[in-house]
């Protein structure tokens, strides 16, 4: 049963490649770019994928934009940062065989790098994650933020993995903490919740104590530090976003 790859990307021309590589297998992938300034288009075309060029719609919708357009009904959703170990390959080429018709998505442990280590702590571990979707099936959620697939079958949890190498230093780090900040901060405004005084300064102490004492962050050392002070950090900015935009009427900005 043939199967394609959707990918979005912007500026990746640094990790496209192997993310390419192990998803070599694959009878088609759709890259679909919004906008890069780097190389990324002509590795996407030297690996013979299929290039759409979209402007940024969201994460939920860009995504959702990337598997609409694919040729096949069975659909690996990967992130450029993304790879596919081989024992994975294998897997995924079992799993769509003609005699498989019980399940309309399939989940993933996904093996969280950061300085070329596996972070097993910070609640980086274990991170499970729907990539292997039937497109007829399902679609993305329309959340701002941590998109993830509504299927409309049973998903079955498989233990093979997924390699997720998201951050090249503290700056992507911080990166994303703004990013997701904001669009948390969206996510609560649309419903209607507030923030108090205390709020930012109440939850960005308790998510740096959950990642760095019950997540055992301390365990990772100095990026266990870094990355629990981070995951503080987006807390508070969250609440103090929220906060700000209820006072001030301050823009939160776009999508």
């Amino acid at each position: 049963m043939s199967f394609s790859v959707a990918i979005v990307t912007q500026d990746e021309e640094d990790r496209l490649p192997d993310c390419l590589k192990s998803v070599s297998f694959a009878d088609e992938v759709v890259v679909v770019d919004s906008g890069s300034r780097d190389n990324t288009v002509g590795i996407a075309r030297s690996f013979g994928c299929r290039v759409l060029t979209e402007t940024w719609r969201g994460y939920a919708k860009q995504k959702q934009f990337a598997v609409d357009n694919c040729s096949n009904d069975w659909v690996l959703i990967l992130d450029s940062d993304e790879r596919i170990p081989w024992e994975t390959a294998r897997e995924i080429k079992e799993l769509l065989s003609p005699s498989e018709h019980d399940f309309a998505a399939y989940s993933f442990l996904r093996k969280n790098f950061f300085h070329n280590r596996w972070i097993r702590h910070c609640g980086w571990w274990p991170d499970r994650i729907v990539r292997l979707v039937d497109r007829r099936r399902g679609r993305f959620s329309d959340h701002l933020v941590h998109e993830s697939w509504i299927s409309e079958g049973s998903i079955k949890k498989l233990g093979v993995t997924i390699e997720h190498r998201s951050f090249r230093n503290y700056s992507d780090l911080i990166h994303k903490l703004e990013t997701y900040s904001t669009l948390a901060a969206q996510e609560m405004l649309k419903g209607g919740k507030r923030a108090g005084a205390l709020s930012p300064l109440s939850h960005g102490i308790w998510m740096f104590l959950r990642t760095y004492l019950l997540e055992l962050g301390v365990l990772e050392g100095f990026d266990g530090f870094i990355i629990s002070a981070l995951n503080g950090g987006g807390s508070f900015m969250k609440y103090a976003k929220l906060r700000e935009a209820k006072a001030y009427g301050q823009s939160l900005g776009q999508e």
